[in-house]
């Protein structure tokens, strides 16, 4: 055996939704911040983007995280987040598995009942507080990044579909916001394909038609991921919503060729601009728990706890708690005569080329 790139993993899950993270393999890479990190990684890195995603190590719903020692003073950790067509630069089911993992397996100092860690995401630092019992993590809390609304109440106009209502905000990304219920369209697992497909062109025509741009960061613009919502089912939910992440990438001006999967949590960031749409619309105050329920009935918990400024946008300071479990603790390796040592993708469940992540 001749084996080279041996990458250290542990594999959870966030509420259902898988966050690999890897903690050994990997040298560390030019970047003052988890930002330039990330930039890095993208243009001079990005082969490890599609070994760790693609077949045969990955699937389309696979997220994965690169632990990286952050220069920050603040910071106890960093992390890089790999997704099949994107970098983002802050994600919620992510950063829960990355805070399970470094507890879990003693990377960082534990204390129970609480532990608290300040990590460095590529969109900033973030504060994390973990329940901890017997070494097992209960709960993760973080503070994200503040969210704001940017179009509310906008008619798009999609290709099959007309002419339809949406909101778009950021929650550490740019969401499209769409009611599944008014399209028809029952939030359940087996319905995750029409789910999906919708998803997908919808976010394509609220990209082309509603423009947005970070205020702090031109380079940061267009809407890349999708929340439906729908009327909750589980007792106790505030809402329900399906999150429609691309898997793969042709052409945005034909959004029907589009692929994507649904988060199979309720989603951190997706939750956030959720809630920055509603206190914008005066439907959701201060300090109220908004219990959001995923495509699996999972919940994750959101809260906002006070205002803020972005730029010249009024924003709002959320927090969301959910909890991982790790599900394997493996090595990944590249064969000197593997044929395809960053994998690869077939149309059968991916539908086109991921080759070209999504700019930012």
């Amino acid at each position: 055996m001749k084996f080279s790139n041996v990458i250290h993993a542990i594999d959870l899950h966030a509420c259902g939704e898988p966050g690999r993270v890897v903690v050994g393999g990997i040298a560390d890479v030019p970047g003052e911040t988890m930002y330039e990190k990330m930039c890095h990684l993208e243009r001079e890195g990005d082969d490890l983007r599609k070994r760790m995603l693609r077949e045969p190590r990955g699937y389309p719903a696979a997220n994965c995280n690169i632990v990286f020692p952050s220069r920050n003073p603040k910071a106890d950790a960093g992390f890089v987040i790999l997704e099949q067509v994107e970098y983002p630069l802050m994600s919620g089911s992510n950063i829960i598995c990355v805070t399970t993992a470094l507890i879990e397996t003693g990377m960082v100092e534990v204390k129970e009942p609480e532990s608290v860690l300040t990590l460095e995401a590529p969109a900033g630092l973030v504060k994390v507080t973990a329940e901890v019992s017997d070494g097992k993590v209960k709960g993760v809390t973080f503070e994200n990044v503040p969210a704001f609304a940017v179009h509310l109440d906008q008619i798009v106009d999609v290709p099959e579909l007309g002419k339809i209502t949406v909101d778009v905000a950021w929650g550490g990304m740019f969401y499209v916001i769409a009611d599944a219920e008014r399209l028809g369209i029952e939030l359940v697992p087996d319905r995750a394909g029409e789910i999906t497909r919708v998803g997908e062109m919808i976010k394509a025509a609220a990209r082309e038609q509603l423009p947005s741009v970070h205020p702090e960061n031109p380079d940061v613009s267009g809407v890349t991921i999708c929340v439906m919502t729908g009327t909750p089912t589980v007792a106790g939910a505030t809402a329900k919503n399906a999150v429609v992440v691309s898997s793969g990438q042709l052409d945005w001006q034909r959004p029907t060729t589009w692929t994507g999967v649904l988060d199979r949590s309720p989603c951190g960031t997706g939750t956030c601009a959720r809630m920055a749409a509603l206190y914008a619309k005066g439907e959701l105050g201060m300090n109220q728990d908004f219990h959001h329920e995923g495509i699996l009935g999972t919940i994750f918990t959101g809260r906002l706890i006070r205002e803020t400024r972005i730029g010249d946008v009024t924003a709002v300071v959320p927090t969301i708690r959910g909890q991982a479990w790790i599900t394997g603790i493996s090595q990944y390796v590249v064969d000197s005569d593997d044929p395809f040592p960053n994998g690869f993708t077939v149309g059968d469940i991916w539908g086109g080329s991921i080759d070209e992540p999504l700019a930012h």
